[in-house]
């Protein structure tokens, strides 16, 4: 798929992992969205997070990406692909403090352009956008000063 303008879509539970942009998170259902405490931030079927570490309404994209000309690639392979076709259920994502996204419940995450594509039940995803390893969390947040 190389038409910028023709984005995959999957069913069930999904993250769009966007070039140089947001994760974009949607499900059939309600996302829930809650802090490390477990307080529900939100519960939607669709809404973006910031992956850059930049935005100035973490956990939430704002658009600063766009300004700070930020580049992260879209594109990844992943090794810990889980097969998740019989399995149902919620999707809930974990804002960590100065850490990452922790993921739990089954989804396929994508790149835009279609060409990486993993399906899991349990991930964490890097928000500080300084991860070797996109859209997956390699620990960097540790050393870069992340606050968030």
């Amino acid at each position: 798929m190389n038409n910028n303008s023709e984005k995959p879509a999957y069913p069930g539970n999904s993250i769009m992992v966007r070039p140089d942009g947001p994760l974009v998170c949607k499900g059939d259902t309600d996302i829930t969205l809650q802090n490390a405490d477990g307080e529900v931030i939100l519960k939607d079927k669709e809404f973006t997070l910031c992956r850059c570490g930049l935005s100035k309404t973490k956990p939430f994209c704002d658009g600063t990406h766009k300004s700070e000309s930020v580049k992260a690639r879209q594109n990844f392979k992943d090794i810990l692909e889980e097969d998740i076709t019989d399995i149902t259920g919620n999707l809930v994502i974990t804002v960590k403090n100065n850490s990452m996204y922790s993921i739990k419940g089954p989804v396929t995450i994508f790149s835009r352009d279609g060409l990486s594509k993993t399906t899991r039940t349990k991930s964490a995803l890097c928000r500080c956008g300084h991860s070797g390893n996109m859209p997956f969390c390699d620990g960097s947040h540790n050393g870069c000063g992340f606050i968030g």
